[in-house]
């Protein structure tokens, strides 16, 4: 079996940690890969090169409907609680927020007959590190397709590849209720 080690490097092989939908993970261990898959939802990477100090997330809608009450528990899947998080948690490991640097993906609008969740959660991720004066190194944002992403938090290395159609799992919109109540699964 061949194991993926870090280039020049007799240390440990890459462990692949998935960031799943609603999760925003931090690492400056080298070993370390993040890795997701993305539809309509958006993953920000972000990286203190200096701090050698990077993370993931992933979010499923930009932020909640008008309207809820302020006693709602706030929900992890948005990107308003998410991004929040992940700059939060690098401060947290020693990042500085002058030297994050960030790479947006995801964004697609994988349904034609659906809302265009994607394009609304590309332009929240935008507008959120304009606001907070993070650059954005990269972006892959938008079109029809699916995207893998693995970025290796440490070194700040990333790739991003398009899913094929044929290989992404198909999309199929339910019946929704005239009410919506309870848990809320997109996709």
């Amino acid at each position: 079996m061949f194991e993926r080690r870090i280039p020049g490097s007799l240390e440990r092989p890459i462990e692949r940690v998935t960031v799943m939908q609603g999760q925003a993970l931090v690492s400056s261990e080298a070993h370390i890969e993040f890795s997701t898959v993305l539809g309509s939802c958006v993953a920000s990477c972000l990286y203190d090169p200096e701090a050698r100090v990077g993370g993931m997330n992933h979010f499923l809608l930009a932020e909640p409907p008008s309207g809820l009450s302020a006693t709602t528990a706030v929900d992890e899947h948005y990107g308003v609680y998410l991004m929040e998080l992940l700059v939060n948690q690098m401060l947290g490991m020693g990042a500085r927020k002058a030297r994050l640097r960030a790479h947006l993906y995801g964004g697609a609008n994988v349904n034609r007959n659906m809302m265009r969740i994607g394009t609304a959660n590309a332009e929240f991720a935008q507008g959120f590190l304009q606001r907070e004066g993070i650059v954005v190194m990269r972006e892959d944002l938008g079109g029809t397709n699916a995207r893998r992403v693995d970025f290796r938090p440490a070194s700040g290395q990333i790739r991003c590849r398009t899913v094929e159609d044929r290989l992404a799992p198909p999309v199929n919109p339910t019946t929704r209720p005239e009410r919506a109540s309870g848990d809320v699964e997109l996709f």
